[in-house]
């Protein structure tokens, strides 16, 4: 598992497995928020498979799939509503944490503006230069 934190809220991370979902509970994660559809990809599993594990150790968890390179403004305030709504920390995935940072990327900067995401992400190890260069100004 390759987890980044952002916030002290949020961390994002590649897609992760039903087996990882011990290890992140164990790291103090109580919701996991999925970013990625199923079927993206044929080595990847479902969202169930991943609900059912969280489940047993009575995590949250919140399917939100998103099409990679499709992530609309309304996508990133449905997913901050739900990192702001669900016991926290959350762990948010998808194929490589791209889409999840770049969604809580596009409702923070209304609050910590360009500058400060960009170095937010930058420190997660997280290239979002285009998209602060996109909301400059």
């Amino acid at each position: 598992m390759d987890i980044r934190n952002v916030t002290p809220q949020l961390s994002v991370a590649p897609q992760i497995l039903p087996q990882d979902v011990h290890a992140v509970h164990a790291m103090g994660f109580k919701s996991i928020v999925c970013n990625r559809p199923d079927g993206e990809g044929n080595d990847q599993p479902t969202f169930t498979e991943i609900q059912q594990e969280a489940e047993k150790l009575g995590m949250t968890c919140v399917y939100q799939p998103v099409t990679s390179g499709k992530v609309t403004l309304d996508d990133a305030d449905t997913f901050v509503q739900s990192v702001q709504t669900l016991p926290g920390p959350t762990l948010a995935y998808c194929r490589t944490g791209t889409r999840s940072i770049t969604l809580w990327a596009m409702s923070a900067s209304k609050s910590l503006g360009p500058d400060e995401v960009l170095k937010l992400s930058q420190r997660a190890g997280y290239d979002l230069a285009g998209f602060a260069a996109l909301h400059a100004g």
